[in-house]
């Protein structure tokens, strides 16, 4: 049994989370991994089938793992529970500023720490496909752009996963790109050493990342979309799974997918 501290169980992904960790198991070679929810932290009040508390640091019940989909504001306490109680975390949550980054690092060398902007299976192989793409067609001239959309509630632009994305992208190519985020203070043509990202807000769209590679005379598009957020929840119940047991490190969705 994998028993789970969820963080931001009534957020936009609670309803999905609690839902998978209901009808999922974890399937390996020789058993079955049952998953509990058994406690819960929101400011937000409402009835759930475990207990629920206001802040992580109030939380009675022991636990294998954390699951964390609620605000970079409250990274200092899950952390800080994390580490006192040697409990592995998984950050869903996106929007970190470079010092928590730091501190996330920090923490990981206690405590098992698995961060990822985007908890998708489809991103995260997008990510590997997109490094073997960029290797060949970057040195043959090719024009990187990104674009993201997501639903008018989001805060954070660019997204999380359009950052893993171009960060993917500048590893498979030695660091040459630096990042566009607006071109309108810029009379001057578009240089090579950029990715321009771009972001769009409206409606209710889930999420959408698109990766294009502009060269003379044709182009390759590479796209992935999120119809629910059921596969962000199901990627964040892989990765607990996962992590739970697990020596301290910073690990992302590359280790849980192999």
């Amino acid at each position: 049994m994998v028993n789970i501290i969820f963080c931001g169980c009534f957020g936009r992904m609670g309803n999905a989370v609690r839902r998978i960790v209901k009808e999922s198991c974890t399937q390996d070679e020789k058993n079955t991994q049952e998953l509990k929810i058994v406690a819960g932290v929101d400011i937000c009040e409402e009835d759930a089938e475990f207990p629920v508390y206001k802040v992580i640091s109030d939380v009675k019940e022991s636990a294998d793992v954390i699951i964390d989909f609620s605000s970079p504001k409250a990274l200092d306490s899950i952390l800080e529970y994390s580490v006192s109680k040697n409990v592995p975390v998984v950050l869903c949550t996106t929007g970190y500023s470079e010092e928590q980054l730091a501190q996330i690092k920090e923490a990981s060398e206690k405590v098992a720490i698995l961060r990822s902007a985007n908890m998708s299976l489809g991103i995260n192989t997008l990510a590997k496909l997109i490094q073997t793409a960029a290797q060949i067609l970057a040195d043959n001239g090719y024009d990187i752009e990104i674009v993201e959309r997501h639903h008018n509630q989001k805060k954070d632009a660019p997204s999380g996963t359009a950052l893993l994305l171009a960060d993917a992208i500048n590893a498979a190519c030695d660091g040459r790109y630096e990042y566009v985020y607006d071109r309108s203070d810029r009379s001057m043509a578009r240089p090579k050493n950029e990715i321009g990202i771009s972001a769009v807000r409206g409606g209710s769209i889930v999420g959408d990342h698109e990766v294009i590679f502009a060269g003379l005379d044709e182009v390759v598009e590479i796209k992935h979309t999120a119809y629910s957020r059921n596969v962000f929840a199901k990627g964040a119940v892989s990765a607990a799974t996962f992590l739970a047991g697990k020596p301290a490190g910073l690990y992302t969705m590359s280790d849980v997918i192999g």
